[in-house]
């Protein structure tokens, strides 16, 4: 199987993974854990342990962080590599929801190579300005 696995500081992770199960329906795909406020990287890297325990060397991983460099993204990078699964995991770092949303969708679609680079040129695209109209007042008669 190949997992979308979501990790962040907070519960931005959980949250995130709240939202793709409204848009892409509950799935067993989409893994998620948060290094909560007040928790150590090593109580982080135990309850991600607890996420990831039936994720095996035959599965393939898109690891999402919410921050590249940050806590749980390397200690979730960590364990991976512990768990010998460094091979089969692709990481990005900087995630949000219509990047999360394109890699749940396209994964399965793909190598996990193309899978990694069309989520990050999709994610790339996805940033963009919304501009609100501004009514003139000018025209407006009194």
């Amino acid at each position: 199987m190949k997992y979308v696995i979501l990790v962040s500081h907070g519960k931005f992770a959980d949250g995130l993974a709240n939202a793709l199960g409204m848009l892409a329906g509950q799935r067993k795909d989409l893994l998620s854990c948060g290094l909560e406020d007040g928790k150590s990287a090593d109580e982080f890297a135990e309850a991600f342990k607890d996420v990831i325990s039936n994720v095996n060397t035959d599965d393939e991983i898109l690891l999402l962080g919410d921050l590249i460099g940050g806590s749980p993204l390397t200690t979730a990078c960590n364990v991976i590599n512990e768990k010998g699964l460094t091979e089969q995991t692709r990481v990005i770092g900087g995630m949000n929801l219509p990047l999360a949303l394109t890699a749940l969708l396209m994964k399965d679609a793909m190598s996990l190579d193309d899978a990694k680079d069309g989520v990050l040129s999709e994610a790339q695209g996805a940033l963009k300005e919304f501009l609100l109209a501004v009514e003139d007042d000018e025209d407006e008669e009194v």
